[in-house]
């Protein structure tokens, strides 16, 4: 818009300079038209050509300020647009480097497949609780709504095609979240994603009910409906809005960043065998911790005592803000 105003000025000036020069002429020394709109032509653009008729002393002064209204007002143009192709270039030069620098560095990350509304909030979500990822959009328009998160890396591409996941470094990824409109587009980041980095973890979005199955067949680890959570969400509002608005509060509150989190205690942590009044999280950093899980398989602890021993593959439940489930994974890890 900014480099359309300019030219629109631009072009203001140069048709003002034209015919006031074109109109003096023709009072001046009473030339036609023609003749005037010639000689304006010739003197504003400094071609150096035979004047049309002698001047007279009133035609030379109007000449010489054409000579000066005129190559200022071409000069400025061609700066404005020199400048405004130099800059382009410049920018997209540099912000491609910024990407590729960007990407190289990425590691663990989540993908997100489709910056629609679904993948604004999945973004939003992430940056809160100082989660590496990138978004894949291919409508550039959409793009430009991620610029209110900062400088969060961007793709402007297919998530469907291969070679796109692959700059996206799907195979350094932990995670994909696809939130595509079409379930069929969804379908084939699954399984493109799948095939390039089996271990990923892939949560997708699914449009209609009957696709529920198929994504998860394709390969999706977890598959969210829209509707159906939408529809949880509008009973929930009606029988327990106080619950409702703790977690909103919680969630989206302007200075909260509680979370509920997940920790995993890992084979080889110094913490196993250890209880949980031993590690002292609460005083240690902070968190509440809800429930422990024993393997993928086990039902969930809830409000585990503090006598409760720790394993290898445990998996904690805990409340709390990203630094702190942070420190308690450090904790895990190092005792």
């Amino acid at each position: 818009m900014l480099l359309q105003r300019r030219l629109a000025l631009i072009g203001a000036l140069v048709l003002g300079v034209v015919t006031a020069g074109t109109t003096a002429f023709m009072l001046v020394e009473g030339w036609p038209f023609l003749d005037a709109l010639y000689m304006t032509a010739i003197t504003v653009s400094t071609v150096g050509f035979q004047e049309v008729h002698p001047l007279s002393t009133g035609g030379r002064l109007v000449a010489m300020a054409l000579i000066l209204g005129g190559t200022g007002t071409l000069a400025y143009g061609l700066t404005v647009v020199t400048a405004f192709i130099v800059e382009g270039e410049l920018r997209n030069v540099l912000g491609k480097r910024r990407m590729e620098k960007a990407l190289a560095q990425l590691n663990r990350h989540i993908i997100v497949c489709g910056a629609g509304e679904s993948g604004r909030h999945v973004v939003e979500e992430l940056l809160k609780t100082h989660t590496a990822c990138l978004v894949i959009e291919k409508n550039l328009a959409e793009c430009k709504h991620l610029k209110r998160f900062g400088s969060i890396p961007v793709i402007e591409g297919d998530a469907t095609d291969g070679e796109t996941l692959a700059q996206a470094r799907v195979g350094a990824a932990r995670g994909l979240i696809t939130t595509l409109p079409s379930d069929k587009d969804n379908l084939f980041v699954i399984l493109t994603a799948r095939e390039l980095n089996p271990a990923l973890r892939i949560v997708s979005r699914a449009n209609q009910a009957d696709s529920h199955q198929k994504l998860q067949k394709a390969g999706a680890d977890a598959v969210v409906s829209a509707n159906q959570i939408g529809g949880l969400r509008m009973a929930s509002e009606m029988i327990r809005p106080q619950v409702v608005s703790f977690l909103d509060g919680m969630l989206r509150g302007p200075q909260r960043g509680l979370r509920f989190e997940q920790a995993e205690v890992t084979a080889g942590s110094p913490v196993i065998g250890r209880t949980l009044a031993d590690l002292d999280l609460h005083n240690r950093v902070g968190l509440v911790i809800i429930a422990k899980r024993r393997g993928p398989e086990r039902d969930y602890l809830y409000n585990p005592k503090a006598s409760s021993r720790l394993e290898a593959g445990d998996v904690l439940i805990v409340c709390g803000e990203p630094p702190q489930v942070e420190a308690l994974r450090d904790v895990l890890d190092k005792g």
